[in-house]
């Protein structure tokens, strides 16, 4: 297998080769259920989603765990300041993101463990680190002791003396550096029984103790954004490795969605949901614009952007379209070559959607001369292509979503398709009378009809 991928540990591209011949386990850290999904979240949950559909791609049987955070400071905060329960809160907005993650197309994850439904494992772990002689309670806690594990620091590339935990102390912890495994119960939240008293998990140790619960004591691919390298995962992999688990094999981390130049984050309030998003453009399209930019680039987003990324995506689906409508049906074939490469140099997506966009201006081509063998065969790459990015026009998860313009397979799809391959015969042909007539007929009906080298798109003009 040629795949080469970003490893976060070693700073450098390194050839994936499974644990297991024929198979990829992957954990990517998911939601924590405190608010409503914004694009920034859900980036990277298809960016490991596209991951994932390469590796299948590839001929592996691929496992991947996707946790939800359903318990933490903040849940328990914003619910109170709501006046609801904790777990209702938690439970409303974990169905929001599930819906946000379906309607962009997100495969499901094979399996979603909640961390409140493994305080179990977790306190084996702590158990074996305090046996280990890496952890310590003090005060109804249990803290991680950073110095006991010499490796602290090789993840986010730090030294220990430099880093800082982001967490409160009360004055119970041995070192400052150390984090929280457990917390001691407070009054009024909620708690489990362990060994140490009455508590509740620590956000770095829910991880680990679920990743292993269904991946195994080593797995090989860990995901999640790249505000998580420190000190969510470089806990996550003291913690385990401490432990006794090799863990994850690959780290790799996505980069942000920004606005002005910062993280997009409800503290910031800059933040764009995907229920606003998906009243303006279709699942697909948001998609497009959120998978296209290689997983490690920072997406600036603006509205203009987004725009050219629907008349983009647009150009793709009306060439699928006209293939259809003039040659049928077009079946899915095999990538080329060219898009393999791009895909395995540490899913080089901008490349993969070049190589796309190249098979649909050959097609268009063929299609205008008559040729529809040749537009049929470019149709077939572009669709086996778009199925690895999640992107198929075709795909029938996007033939029956709605949105706005979300108009495909229907009766007006079919008449503007063959309006528009009718004025592109003509022009062909030089008849430009008859071209203007079939553009105005167009324009009458309300569609706005933009020409680019890659073909013709159009959009309603109240849409």
């Amino acid at each position: 297998m040629s795949l080469r991928l970003h490893d976060t540990a070693t700073r450098m591209q390194r050839d994936f080769v499974p644990l297991r011949a024929g198979a990829a386990s992957m954990y990517v850290c998911g939601a924590t259920v405190q608010g409503l999904p914004h694009i920034g979240h859900v980036r990277s949950s298809l960016n490991y989603d596209v991951l994932r559909r390469w590796l299948a791609r590839s001929g592996l049987d691929v496992v991947l765990v996707r946790n939800v955070t359903d318990i933490d400071d903040k849940i328990l905060r914003k619910s109170a300041d709501a006046g609801r329960p904790w777990w209702e809160w938690a439970a409303t907005h974990e169905r929001a993101f599930t819906a946000a993650f379906d309607a962009l197309g997100c495969l499901p994850a094979s399996i979603e463990p909640r961390a409140t439904g493994h305080v179990t494992q977790m306190t084996e772990l702590i158990e074996r680190l305090v046996a280990g002689g890496h952890a310590y309670a003090s005060g109804g806690d249990v803290y991680f002791s950073v110095r006991s594990f010499p490796a602290y620091g090789e993840l986010s590339h730090q030294k220990v003396d430099d880093v800082a935990q982001g967490e409160g102390d009360t004055g119970a912890k041995r070192d400052a550096q150390d984090f929280t495994l457990w917390k001691a119960a407070k009054p009024g939240e909620p708690s489990w029984p362990t060994p140490w008293g009455r508590g509740r998990p620590g956000w770095h140790l829910e991880c680990s103790a679920m990743a292993t619960a269904y991946l195994g004591s080593e797995f090989d691919i860990h995901g999640g954004g790249l505000d998580l390298v420190f000190p969510h995962h470089e806990n996550e992999r003291a913690q385990s490795n401490a432990a006794g688990d090799p863990f994850a094999r690959y780290w790799l981390h996505n980069a942000w969605v920004t606005m002005g130049g910062e993280k997009m984050s409800k503290s910031l309030g800059n933040t764009l949901s995907i229920e606003a998003l998906l009243q303006r453009v279709r699942g697909v399209e948001l998609r497009y614009y959120l998978v296209g930019p290689h997983y490690r680039s920072s997406i600036e987003y603006s509205d203009t952007a987004l725009q050219e990324s629907v008349a983009a995506y647009r150009r793709i689906e009306s060439f699928v379209h006209r293939v259809r409508e003039r040659a049928g049906t077009p079946e899915t074939g095999t990538v080329p070559a060219e898009f393999a490469a791009a895909m395995d140099d540490d899913l080089g997506t901008p490349g993969a959607l070049a190589v796309v966009h190249g098979a649909v201006r050959e097609g268009n081509t063929a299609l205008d001369r008559g040729d529809h063998a040749a537009a049929g065969a470019a149709a077939a790459a572009v669709r086996a292509m778009t199925g690895v990015l999640g992107l198929d026009p075709l795909d029938p998860f996007w033939a029956e979503s709605d949105g706005p313009g979300d108009i495909t397979g229907s009766a007006l799809t079919a008449l503007v398709e063959d309006l528009l391959a009718q004025r592109q015969e003509a022009r062909a042909r030089r008849d430009f009378a008859a071209a203007d007539e079939v553009r105005n007929r167009l324009t009458a009906a309300g569609v706005s009809v933009e020409d680019s080298p890659d073909g013709p798109t159009w959009t309603l003009k109240d849409a």
